[in-house]
């Protein structure tokens, strides 16, 4: 079985309305952020996150800021560069005031290319809203080497020894 079965969660499809409702059938707060993302709703996104937000990404540490209007800000450049963006919550996972999700985000740059980015973001809730976030979310790598060629370029192993 799927975990969209499981938990509950999936897309919303391309013909779905740009409104959104919660109910007991939307439970989780990555739930609620999956549905205003693909509403293409930054006011209703925003409204998730607390004033005094605070955002990090370990992968790149100059990237953090803080405050729900800046979340305000980046999704909005985001839904104006990438029209028919999509947020796909592929797995994900509650513990108290914490939730871990799963993504995949797609959708094409107003000039007709292709987006994909694919991750992890862990959020941790104060007073229903969204107070801290770490965020891992990666560009999908189109090309690029195998696992010999990754192995070899991050790890560097030391040449084999000549006979």
């Amino acid at each position: 079985m799927r975990c969209e079965q499981l938990c509950g969660v999936g897309t919303a499809s391309a013909d779905s309305p740009k409104s959104v409702s919660y109910g007991p059938e939307t439970m989780t707060m990555l739930e609620r952020l999956r549905d205003a993302t693909n509403a293409h709703d930054a006011g209703l996104l925003a409204s998730l996150f607390a004033q005094d937000y605070r955002s990090t990404q370990p992968l790149h540490p100059n990237r953090g800021f803080g405050g729900s209007s800046q979340v305000l800000e980046n999704w909005s450049s985001v839904f104006e560069g990438v029209p028919d963006f999509n947020a796909e919550l592929i797995a994900s996972v509650v513990d108290g005031d914490t939730e871990w999700g799963e993504w995949s985000w797609r959708g094409h740059h107003v000039d007709g290319s292709t987006f994909a980015m694919r991750g992890v973001t862990i959020f941790v809730m104060r007073d229903g809203l969204v107070a801290e976030g770490r965020l891992y979310m990666e560009p999908v790598e189109a090309g690029g080497g195998d696992i010999a060629a990754a192995v070899e370029e991050l790890y560097r192993p030391p040449p084999p020894p000549s006979d």
